[in-house]
C-alpha cells in the first residue's frame, strides 16, 4: 500500500508542473528543498553519533534524544519535505511529508512497543518527559564525552545522501517536460 502511495506521488510529479514554474516562488522552494535536505543529512548524522549501535542496548537520552525521542525521524521529515520541494510544488512537498509522517509514525509505534517491553519503567519515564517528535529545547541534556562508532555515522551519512539524488531526478524531469518527452497535464501550487 505504501509503495503504491509513493509511486502515485512520483507519477503525479511526473505529469505536473508548479504554477509559474519559472517564478521566484518555484525557485525559492527548490532552494529551500536543497537546504532542508542538507539539514536532514547533517542532522541525521549528528543523531547517529549518539545512538549508533546503542539503540537496542540502552535508552539513549542525551543530546538530540533529550529533546525528542525520535530526532532522526524529525530530520527525515525535513528531508522528505525538501525532496518534494525540489519539484517546485508545495503540493508535492506536502505529499512527500505526509508519506514520511505515515511511515515513521507506524515505525515509531512498533519501536515504542519493543522499547517498552525491553526497558519497562525506565522507558515509560523517558516517554513521559520527552516528546515523541516535536523537539523541546528546554529539555536539553548532554554529557561531557561521547563514544562514537564511525561505521554508524558513515552509514547514516550515506543513507541520507541518497535524498540528494532527488535534485538531479526532478531537474531531469523538468527538462524532459520542457522538451516535450513527458506531457504536463496538471498545474499544482
Amino acid at each position: 500500500m505504501l509503495l503504491i502511495g509513493i509511486l502515485a506521488v512520483l507519477a503525479l510529479a511526473a505529469v505536473s508542473r508548479s504554477f509559474g514554474d519559472e517564478s521566484l516562488f518555484h525557485e525559492l522552494l527548490e532552494v529551500a528543498g536543497l537546504a532542508l535536505i542538507a539539514v536532514c543529512i547533517i542532522g541525521r548524522a549528528w543523531c547517529s553519533l549518539y545512538i549508533g549501535g546503542r539503540k537496542t542496548a540502552e535508552i539513549v537520552q542525551r543530546g538530540p534524544y533529550s529533546i525528542s525521542r525520535n530526532p532522526l525521524y524529525v530530520f527525515s521529515f525535513m528531508g522528505a519535505f525538501g525532496m518534494g520541494a525540489l519539484t517546485g510544488s508545495l503540493t508535492i512537498a506536502m505529499l512527500f511529508l505526509l508519506i514520511a509522517v505515515v511511515v515513521f509514525t507506524a515505525t515509531v509505534k512498533r519501536e515504542e512497543a519493543w522499547l517498552s517491553e525491553a526497558f519497562g519503567p525506565d522507558y515509560a519515564a523517558y516517554m513521559a518527559r520527552t516528546p515523541r517528535f516535536w523537539p523541546d529545547p528546554s529539555k536539553w541534556r548532554d554529557q561531557d564525552t561521547l563514544e562514537v562508532r564511525p561505521i554508524f555515522f558513515l552509514r547514516t551519512l550515506r543513507d541520507g545522501a541518497v535524498m540528494a539524488l532527488a535534485y538531479p531526478l526532478f531537474e531531469s524531469l523538468e527538462y524532459v517536460q520542457d522538451i516535450g518527452w513527458v506531457r504536463v497535464i496538471l498545474a499544482l501550487p
